[in-house]
């Protein structure tokens, strides 16, 4: 098996890592700082209530400006990337995992939007959570998502990689459920574990394959090896892979827990939907680039995927009237992007990346704006009740509309950058492939289009609707602000990374890059038909809402396709009836079968010995007249029997 040009690229990155030493022996403070905010707020008690939310805020925001000098140390470097040696975590026998870091080009990004994007919700959150009696909690949690997520994207080996991945699960789970008086709170978090679960159960297997046929599960070891293995056992590797990226970045089929994982707080939708969990299934398919690259049944699995979420959630994403789970639909379509990119190999792989930084700082302006408009509306999340908030509440507005444009595509901001180059790889694959994908990634650019542009007509736009003693306000200064640097990222941080392909060549050591052989369809014209695609979204939008009344209620009488979509394309109702019911009748059989089977055969033997012990206990009556005659009865016995064969 031949290695593509990409992965012989990514490898000599590997192999010229180089060893940290000076400030670089340093960077464990990344991971030691949220976790110990985390350890401080946690373990403090009661007396850190009215300082821990200043504290696990500053924890984050210093991690940040770690990983900033990091980043601009290591521009200066010219190896692509540094390794920390820790200690050695499992020495068995010749089976040696040591606990290292790996700061190289493809993790520093994602340091600098968990850090960087992170810190700015953490602020947010100073004023979000300022009433709730369980702020200290609420910020521990969040500084242990933080840290988790920090690890998974540090560890220099899989396994570190795998205890970043499950240290994310159970934050997430803490902070979904964070109301856990609210059973609808409770209910989400354990769905969202459950789910996870499927998905976690994937990528452990991935690993143990790694170490039965390569003896390692370092990131070098693995990528050095894996040429040596058969297509069978790459392709088995690369798809458990896919299983656990799909489960933690909510892809088909394991997307329904995201949308329900609005019942958290705000802060902790933005945080998963915009700069830690969801992005972790993309950054380990980014990561394990040098796999798919050998594994074309891998990659192209990568991209079926993504394109069926990416329609997904758009199509899911139509008919909703709950704000903040459009937008998680809106998550769910746009991760779909991301896995279709890095599903085309090395010819997008950048791409992918470049549409999560670029997601990251609009997805994060929207919820947090979304959750400004709540804040002003009494915890509302039904558009039907808002309706004209652009008059009352000015900076959301602003900043939510920045995101919008950003997020629909509109020229010059940083969706629009990111999106086209994915919609142009995806043509570019040629054939039919090609076509399947391109078609559907620009249909689900028409479809995000309209119901982003629905959303904005149903709460900022058109006659009040909210219900009487309910007065719309503008948020504190500590959630605006970061909304409006939040906002400024939307505005220019995809044309600053794409200029010039500046995030390509940053990531080509790493990650590789390989241009087409023969464009399909001229770049110009994609980028028009694009944005006329766009435009035409935003045009039905308004034709059916901006000019048009709202209605309070949700009409009854709707298409098929528009009862399909208010209902998640009926995904949770699938998953009941392959699943879920199946699963519970599965489960009490067995449970008959082991009461009245194993359970029914260890009880009847003991029952068996015990009632004959019981009868044969009857015989001994103590009396000497009753052996006598056992004995008497026993002796002629004996004689007859000895009678019987000598005259036989």
């Amino acid at each position: 098996m031949t290695l593509s040009e990409g992965t012989q690229h990514a490898l000599a990155g590997a192999e010229s890592l180089a060893a940290a030493s000076g400030a670089w022996s340093s960077m464990w403070l990344l991971l030691a700082l949220p976790f110990g905010g985390a350890a401080v707020l946690l373990l403090g008690g009661r007396r850190a209530d009215r300082w821990g939310h200043y504290l696990g805020t500053t924890t984050v925001l210093a991690s940040f400006l770690l990983g900033l000098g990091y980043f601009l140390q290591l521009r200066g470097e010219r190896a692509p990337g540094v390794q920390l040696h820790l200690f050695t975590w499992i020495p068995v026998n010749g089976f040696t995992v040591d606990a290292g870091l790996l700061f190289d080009r493809l993790s520093a990004c994602f340091v600098l939007l968990i850090t960087g994007v992170g810190g700015l919700i953490h602020v947010y959150a100073m004023g979000y959570m300022a009433h709730d009696p369980g702020r200290r909690r609420f910020f521990g949690y969040f500084n242990l998502f933080v840290g988790a997520m920090l690890l998974l994207v540090l560890g220099n080996n899989y396994l570190s990689l795998y205890v970043g991945w499950e240290g994310v699960g159970l934050a997430s789970y803490l902070l979904i459920a964070f109301w856990y008086h609210k059973p609808s709170a409770a209910t989400a978090a354990k769905k969202a574990f459950v789910v996870n679960r499927v998905g976690d159960v994937g990528l452990s297997l991935a690993i143990m394959l790694m170490f039965v046929s390569l003896g390692t599960t370092s990131f070098d070891g693995v990528f050095a090896g894996a040429a040596a293995l058969s297509p069978g056992l790459l392709l088995a590797i690369s798809l458990l892979l896919l299983l656990g990226a799909a489960g933690k970045s909510g892809q088909f089929p394991l997307q329904t827990w995201l949308p329900d994982a609005m019942e958290g707080p705000t802060p902790v939708s933005a945080l998963i939907h915009a700069a830690t969990m969801v992005t972790a299934g993309v950054y380990l398919i980014a990561r394990s680039s040098p796999l798919y690259d050998l594994s074309p049944g891998g990659r192209t699995a990568v991209t079926v995927v993504g394109a069926i979420t990416l329609l997904y959630g758009a199509i899911s994403g139509t008919a909703s009237d709950d704000i903040k789970r459009v937008l998680a639909f809106s998550t769910v379509s746009q991760i779909g992007y991301m896995f279709l990119a890095v599903g085309l190999g090395p010819a997008a792989y950048a791409f992918g990346i470049l549409h999560l930084l670029a997601h990251g700082f609009f997805k994060a302006g929207l919820f947090l704006g979304a959750g400004s408009v709540m804040h002003g509306m009494r915890d509302e999340v039904d558009m039907r009740k808002f309706g004209g908030l652009a008059r009352h509440m000015p900076v959301t507005f602003a900043t939510f509309g920045l995101g919008y444009l950003a997020l629909i595509g509109f020229p010059g901001l940083s969706g629009f950058f990111s999106k086209d180059k994915i919609i142009e790889a995806a043509f570019d694959k040629g054939g039919t492939s090609g076509l399947l994908l391109g078609a559907s990634a620009l249909l689900g650019a028409g479809l995000t289009a309209f119901y982003m542009t629905r959303l904005m007509f149903m709460t900022f736009f058109g006659d009040r609707r909210w219900e009487e003693g309910v007065h719309p306000h503008e948020s504190p200064r500590v959630m605006t602000v970061p909304m409006v640097l939040l906002a400024v990222g939307s505005l220019g941080a995809g044309g600053f990374l794409a200029m010039g392909d500046r995030l390509v060549g940053w990531l080509e050591p790493v990650v590789g890059f390989a241009e087409p052989a023969a464009p399909t369809v001229d770049a110009g014209v994609l980028t028009l038909a694009t944005v006329l695609v766009m435009l035409t979204g935003v045009g039905v939008a308004w034709v059916f809402f901006g000019r048009r009344a709202v209605p309070e209620v949700a009409p009854v009488r709707v298409s098929v396709v528009t009862r399909a979509a208010r209902a998640s394309l009926y995904a949770d109702a699938f998953n009941e009836a392959v699943f879920m019911r199946p699963g519970q009748w599965l489960v009490r059989l067995l449970v008959w079968l082991d009461n009245r089977g194993v359970d029914g055969v260890v009880n009847g033997l003991a029952a068996a010995f015990g009632g004959g012990s019981g009868r044969l206990r009857r015989l001994q009556t103590g009396f000497v007249r009753s052996y006598a005659l056992s004995m008497l009865g026993g002796a002629v016995l004996i004689v007859g029997a000895f009678l019987m064969v000598r005259f036989a």
